[in-house]
């Protein structure tokens, strides 16, 4: 069967158009989009999802129709994140995506998208070793720990690229003490989460992790095909923030080209909670995976279907 995944996020909405058999789970991609109209800008301040946003939502939700009416599809699968669990017109905006595009925009809870977001890492994985996935979206941050399908533990940091940024990183580049204040209070909501975890592999999805893989490979263009299994060290991380914090958002953009464009004021603060929770478990290395939330929606699925 063909199904068609869209994830909504804080900073970016994902299409996922792909192949699926139901008995083995497996998920072959055929065709992926990703837009970055960044819908959660100032929720956190504001309570809502401004009308600027919205119609930037719509017109990428009438982009990604077009090209899902292209396929003999079976279903499409909506799933919206921490900024529609913030926003106060959340209800009105599901309805006027029913109205509009017929799809069901199922909003999930943190601990729903801890378990999406794990699901999909692992989604093409062919052993059954413990891991540990981090999820590094706009407005919150992810941590799961399971061994192959089954989650052991998960949790959830309310604070991700987006609002790290508008809360802590407000200078470009972003002042010492900012860095200092944002890093000790990663570290504190880290101290609450389980420590003694020692996973085969951790493995980074989503936007940040992604960007700070064609920073390390040198790739001014997203290469899925280089991308995907890179591995990260924390010397990596190191380097790279150092080099970070030093660079305007402009010349971010500048330096690392095309694939840092929508990013470019948002990556230091996703690359500092990176390198924050390598640091705080002692993690030497992260794989980075292209597989996410918009993956686990299908699994999802297909276990609620058996």
């Amino acid at each position: 069967m063909i199904i068609a995944s869209i994830d909504i996020g804080t900073n970016t909405v994902l299409l996922l158009i792909a192949k699926v058999d139901y008995s083995t789970r497996r998920i072959v991609p055929l065709h992926e989009e990703y837009r970055m109209p960044r819908i959660g800008y100032k929720t956190k301040q504001t309570g809502i999802i401004s009308s600027d946003r919205l119609i930037l939502l719509n017109d990428v939700l009438k982009e990604y129709s077009n090209i899902i009416h292209s396929y003999k599809y079976d279903k499409v699968i909506l799933t919206g994140t921490n900024t529609f669990r913030m926003a106060k017109n959340s209800a009105n905006i599901k309805k006027d995506i029913k109205k509009s595009f017929n799809y069901d925009l199922k909003v999930i809870s943190g601990e729903e998208e801890a378990e999406y977001a794990y699901l999909g890492a692992i989604s093409d994985l062919s052993d059954s070793d413990n891991s540990v996935v981090i999820d590094i979206g706009g407005s919150s941050t992810e941590i799961i720990y399971g061994e192959g399908f089954n989650i052991l533990y998960k949790n959830s940091l309310q604070l991700g690229s987006v609002s790290g940024t508008e809360q802590f990183l407000k200078h470009s580049p972003p002042l010492q003490v900012e860095i200092d204040i944002f890093s000790d209070l990663i570290n504190k909501m880290f101290s609450g989460f389980e420590k003694n975890l020692y996973p085969q592999k951790v493995i980074a999805i989503a936007g940040t992790a992604t960007t700070l893989a064609c920073m390390k490979l040198g790739l001014k263009v997203f290469e899925e095909n280089k991308v995907d299994k890179c591995i990260i060290s924390i010397q990596d991380m190191r380097n790279i923030i150092g080099e970070l914090n030093s660079l305007t958002a402009n010349e971010i953009l500048v330096k690392f080209g095309p694939v840092m464009k929508g990013r470019e004021d948002i990556i230091c603060a996703g690359a500092i909670i990176l390198q924050q929770f390598m640091e705080h478990f002692r993690i030497d290395h992260i794989i980075v995976s292209t597989r996410g939330i918009r993956y686990g929606a299908i699994v999802k699925y297909l276990e609620s279907s058996i």
